[in-house]
């Protein structure tokens, strides 16, 4: 069951966080902000090997005891990282990126929007009923 799903902006700051316990909101906002860095040393290291072919799907980023941290960049370095919990192992690669790819046509859709500024929170409700089943379906 993916259990946090965020949308984090080109300077790292977060565009989009949604949790399913909202009691642990603030630790998955620390789970988040820590993934950052490994999405950066990931980016950077296939940066290096690939000039344009850049394969947006970061895949497991790490794992907790309790957690999977799953990743993925835009071409305009927009990233998306998706939590999961580590007790459903049913849930393989291939859906990953499925939720991925759902996810940054949802984002493609908000960044569409005439009365969105880039850089501000995602507030539409389209994107986030998209987040929620995507986290339903998960489970």
């Amino acid at each position: 069951m993916a259990v946090c799903i965020a949308v984090i902006a080109k300077e790292n700051y977060p565009l989009f966080i949604r949790s399913v316990p909202v009691q642990n909101e603030l630790k998955f906002h620390y789970t988040v902000h820590t993934s950052l860095d490994v999405v950066e040393e990931k980016i950077s290291a296939v940066g290096k090997a690939m000039a344009d072919q850049r394969e947006l799907y970061l895949g497991l980023l790490y794992p907790t005891e309790g957690q999977k941290v799953y990743g993925y960049v835009t071409n305009s370095k927009v990233k998306f990282v998706i939590v999961v919990d580590s007790s459903n192992t049913s849930l393989r690669d291939n859906e990953i990126r499925s939720m991925f790819r759902k996810l940054h046509n949802s984002f493609t859709d908000v960044m569409c929007n005439p009365f969105y500024n880039p850089g501000d929170t995602i507030q539409s409700k389209a994107f986030d009923s998209m987040v929620s089943a995507m986290m339903v379906q998960a489970s």
